[in-house]
């Protein structure tokens, strides 16, 4: 096999889109003075979603590593834009909820959010845009069982 062939495989070129998505995230995120990963972001919007969602709950949402994820919500927390705090029902479970300076930031950063998607699909012609988008939902959907840490039920309402 050439580095022709490797360099066409679908593997291989969605690894290299996510590796730059995650490169045009952080550009545009920097550039309005923030310090937040794209990973960051799909946490605080899942935990401004669903306030009181504890870690488990959050990694079936955003389909992240439950371990890693302990590491993300720890810097979350030490950058002050969420807190954990004890369950009423099961002291040991930790309910996570935006701070108001998280939630300040979610607001902040969502045009350098809108910015990074708007890049990453720039070089399609427009009415290939959706087309793309839609396609590569349809294989993340139906290949979901096969991921190290599938997408969970999407909560309703």
């Amino acid at each position: 096999m050439s580095l022709d062939d490797l360099h066409a495989k679908p593997g291989h070129l969605i690894r290299r889109c996510q590796q730059i998505a995650v490169g045009l995230f952080i550009e545009e995120a920097t550039a309005l003075g923030h310090d937040v990963t794209p990973v960051q972001y799909a946490a605080m919007t899942a935990i401004g979603a669903h306030p009181g969602i504890d870690a488990t709950r959050l990694s079936e949402l955003i389909a992240f590593d439950r371990s890693t994820l302990g590491n993300v919500i720890e810097r979350l927390e030490a950058k002050g834009w969420i807190d954990r705090r004890p369950g009423d029902e099961d002291r040991r479970t930790k309910l996570l909820r935006l701070t108001d300076a998280g939630a300040g930031l979610l607001a902040r950063i969502e045009p350098a959010v809108a910015r990074a998607q708007e890049r990453i699909l720039a070089p399609l012609p427009p009415d290939e845009r959706r087309a793309f988008v839609r396609m590569l939902g349809r294989i993340v959907d139906i290949n979901n069982d096969h991921s190290r840490v599938p997408l969970g039920p999407r909560p309703r309402g």
